[in-house]
């Protein structure tokens, strides 16, 4: 045996005298993990997975549900919509949310002031062309008064209302201006696929700006009644955010679990206080490891003691 070999059994042997070591199977611990994580996520996912269903699209609710996009585009004109009432950033109909005496959407601003008749409604319907009689329901109702045009289209939205499924042919005749023959064909060009690509296209710098469909769309109720039928209602503690057959994001739950409990799940500042709630939560999160007290917690509870041990 050489000297250099002589002398790094020696101090491996002083170094096992003043370092107690002892054997460990880093292999085998990560075979019992990853057989261990993999069955859970088995299991879990077979009981709490959630539905991957494909994205619904204007034209998938026009042919779904007609008589709803009629009353939708009926309650835009009308200006009684969700998103016409709804405030910043859209427009100045509502404060919106608030946090104690901070109003967090005045705050922001209109940032994407959207007329909800004339944007979702009116404008994509002047793209339409060799159409006699919608051009002159357009003509109608550009030459009215913003009176007369609330007017006509509340008339129609009470009448929608008051026959079996809103079913627009069943309605009795009455003073509804153009309304009908603009509802029913907003309806039409939605189911033919062009409502879409029409409202999409805004002229803004990202040319698949989503936010004016997806306005049109919640403004309805067809969506909200495929979300509870998967049970993903406010109030069914339902959750799911997925692309395609990708998983969702799981740190969610917690946002979505406010939503259930009072006063967040009786409240209309309810988007508000889940905010405030979640960043002061996050902010202790964040500084536990410097709370004299709350550090030492781990320590004290021994936890880590059902992972790491000492061997007899």
């Amino acid at each position: 045996m050489s000297a250099t070999a002589r002398s790094r059994r020696s101090k491996a042997t002083r170094d096992a005298h003043l370092f107690p070591t002892r054997p460990y199977d880093l292999v085998k611990e990560f075979v019992v993990a990853m057989l261990v994580v993999g069955i859970l996520t088995v299991l879990l996912a077979v009981v709490f997975s959630s539905p991957d269903r494909k994205a619904v699209t204007l034209a998938a609710w026009a042919k779904a549900a007609p008589n709803d996009v009629v009353a939708t585009a009926t309650a835009e004109l009308a200006g009684t919509s969700t998103s016409a009432g709804y405030g910043p950033p859209y427009n100045h109909a509502a404060p919106g949310q608030n946090l104690g005496p901070l109003r967090l959407q005045r705050l922001g601003g209109v940032r994407i002031p959207i007329d909800s008749a004339n944007d979702l409604v009116i404008s994509p319907l002047s793209a339409v062309t060799g159409d006699a009689a919608l051009s002159v329901a357009l003509r109608t109702w550009r030459s009215a008064s913003d009176v007369q045009r609330t007017t006509w289209a509340g008339h129609y939205a009470d009448a929608l209302a008051a026959v079996a499924d809103g079913d627009p042919a069943k309605v009795a005749a009455g003073t509804y201006g153009p309304v009908p023959i603009l509802a029913n064909r907003l309806m039409s060009l939605a189911r033919s696929g062009s409502l879409e690509g029409l409202l999409t296209s805004g002229g803004t710098f990202y040319s698949s700006d989503e936010t004016k469909p997806l306005l049109l769309l919640t403004d309805g109720t067809y969506l909200e009644e495929q979300a509870r039928a998967d049970h993903l209602g406010g109030d069914q503690w339902g959750m799911m955010n997925e692309t395609g057959n990708y998983p969702g994001q799981p740190w969610m739950w917690l946002y979505t679990f406010w939503y259930q409990v009072k006063p967040f799940s009786t409240s209309t500042n309810a988007d508000a206080l889940v905010w405030g709630l979640m960043a002061a939560l996050t902010l202790i999160f964040t500084f536990v490891p410097f709370v004299p007290g709350l550090r030492s917690l781990p320590r004290h509870l021994g936890v880590h003691r059902l992972i790491w041990r000492q061997r007899p």
